[in-house]
């Protein structure tokens, strides 16, 4: 079987998944990283490191391949070992519901689909000059709003991308529609913004479940525009949610001074004009579907919606709902964990620490409603974002070198807790500080330093650990 051929949007990329062969040409295909000890990959002879080229008789060019064609319980797999540069073909074997055992590099193997498009909104472009490579990637990869949960425009989709979704039945898809004029589409996203509507049509009426998103842009996609775009969603039944959120600029560019998060009266505008939508929904499906991102709240200075509205969060990732989640995550351990608190406080106490937190500027409040309140009696520490300027304010773009900047010198005596949404899987932060580094250097200033998850309950755990509290002794119940 001959390896497939680098498809035209993995030209001239070194990381798609592939290695040389010992014609120094690249074998496409999914790379072991792991295989579990007695499981069927190991039983075949599997090892980290193989390229494995073709599951079925399909080309392994993703992760959706490999889903569809190994889902029974015995799979012929192409495997090219590099450390003598043959290809064997072996059949794994399995039981009812075993797992294969073998964990590949990534989702895509044949090259990640990128942007055709030109918004005037897109945050990549908006970046500072030095910053590493990766981060102006601008992906838009079908593939990967069906397996990560990514929001794609489906501009750069073909006629036989649509088929495979339909085919493969890839639903729900995350996508990004932003508007629904054409004159306002293609102003918003360029010459292509035509596709994308002829490839959300065609999914729909096959029967693909869409999660849709909109950026709002002031003076652009909004007033009249959203109401169009709010009753296209109301007359198309498989757009089952809609995420609504502002328009984010840094300092970087020249377009926008403004947005809905840093405008209450436009802010609280919004969310008016959206209400009927959703209460109408409401009343059709027990569902809200509009959903608005909750910098729109903070921003007018209105309570975020209840638990219910937010319709089991479809688009959590996508900032919405957090707020509701964290201030219900606070109440429910303050009532069923007063204990716990009581002993951590207790523990911070004995030991003449006080605690800190950092957050996000746009968090802080909400996250103060949990660590500043007895007992904890915390400080939330909210890093103004100067690297990025703009409107940034939220946590997961907060950078060391602003982290470092504003937080105090002198730290002896603080247990401090960083955020962990602020590095990405590499430990890294948007400026490139290793997480490592980063607590070594404020450890340094005195501080016992830690990274982890500060949702309430995340945060209680990690306390618990740094303080050695046993969360079951009777004392802490």
């Amino acid at each position: 079987m001959t390896a497939p051929t680098v498809p035209p949007y993995a030209q001239g990329r070194a990381d798609y998944g592939g290695r040389p062969d010992g014609t120094g040409q690249p074998v496409l295909g999914g790379r072991v990283t792991a295989v579990r000890p007695d499981s069927p990959a190991w039983d075949a002879g599997l090892e980290p490191g193989m390229i494995v080229t073709s599951v079925g008789d399909e080309p392994l060019s993703d992760m959706v391949a490999w889903l569809w064609e190994s889902d029974g319980d015995t799979v012929d797999l192409e495997v090219f070992d590099p450390t003598d540069g043959t290809t064997a073909t072996c059949t794994l074997e399995r039981l009812p519901g075993e797992d294969w055992g073998v964990d590949f590099d990534g989702a895509i193997f044949d090259g990640m689909r990128t942007c055709v498009n030109g918004c005037i909104f897109c945050f990549m472009t908006m970046l500072p000059a030095h910053m590493r490579g990766s981060l102006y990637i601008r992906d838009d990869d079908y593939r990967l709003s069906f397996l990560q949960g990514n929001f794609v425009t489906l501009t750069n989709l073909s006629d036989n991308d649509i088929e495979r979704i339909i085919s493969c039945q890839l639903s729900p898809m995350n996508v990004s529609i932003h508007a629904v004029s054409s004159d306002v589409r293609r102003r918003l996203m360029g010459k292509n913004a035509a596709r994308g509507m002829e490839a959300l049509e065609a999914l729909m009426a096959a029967g693909i479940e869409i999660h849709a998103q909109v950026v709002l842009c002031p003076g652009v996609n909004d007033g009249a525009e959203l109401d169009r775009t709010l009753a296209y969603v109301e007359a198309h039944p498989q757009i089952t949610s809609l995420g609504i959120v502002p328009l984010g600029y840094t300092k970087f560019q020249k377009r926008f001074d403004r947005s809905f998060s840093d405008d209450p009266a436009a802010a609280r505008a919004v969310v008016e004009q959206v209400r009927p939508f959703q209460e109408r929904a409401r009343a059709r499906t027990g569902r809200s579907v509009y959903q608005l991102s909750d910098e729109f709240y903070l921003a007018a200075g209105v309570p975020v919606p209840g638990e219910a509205w937010y319709d089991g969060y479809p688009q959590f990732y996508d900032g919405i709902g957090m707020i509701r989640s964290y201030l219900d995550d606070t109440a429910t351990l303050r009532r069923d964990g007063a204990g716990r608190l009581e002993a951590v406080a207790a523990a911070l106490a004995a030991e003449d620490l006080s605690l800190m937190v950092v957050s996000g500027e746009a968090a802080r409040e909400t996250v103060a409603g949990f660590v500043e309140g007895a007992p904890l009696g915390g400080h939330v520490a909210a890093i103004e974002n100067r690297y990025f300027g703009g409107n940034v304010n939220v946590t997961g773009l907060i950078c060391a070198e602003d982290l470092l900047e504003q937080l105090p010198h002198d730290l002896v005596g603080v247990m401090l807790f960083l955020p962990e949404v602020m590095f990405n899987a590499d430990g890294l932060t948007l400026d490139s500080y290793h997480r490592e580094d980063l607590l070594d250097t404020l450890t340094r200033r005195g501080a016992r330093a830690y990274a982890t998850s500060t949702l309430p309950a995340d945060l209680l755990d990690a306390l618990e650990a740094a303080l050695a509290v046993d969360s079951e002794h009777p004392a802490a119940r």
